[in-house]
């Protein structure tokens, strides 16, 4: 039982993984140096850390992106 509950968690686990990589393709990173991905997402997290307004100013930008998926 434990085997399967490893083998169901590294599922989710690479399923994860996929779909954040996902996002990166989506915003248009996907040939960007990783060095320069890992430096925007901490710039964006200690940015939105304590300031609601631009946490809702980038979710919506996030939200509008996701909403234009059929374009």
């Amino acid at each position: 039982m434990k085997r399967m509950t490893t083998s169901e968690a590294r599922k989710k686990d690479a399923r994860e993984k996929i779909e954040l990589g996902g996002l990166i393709v989506k915003a248009g990173l996907r040939y960007e140096k990783r060095a320069l991905l890992l430096g925007l997402l901490i710039d964006a997290e200690r940015r939105i850390k304590g300031d609601e307004t631009e946490r809702s100013r980038l979710i919506a930008i996030g939200a509008e992106a996701f909403g234009n998926d059929s374009e």
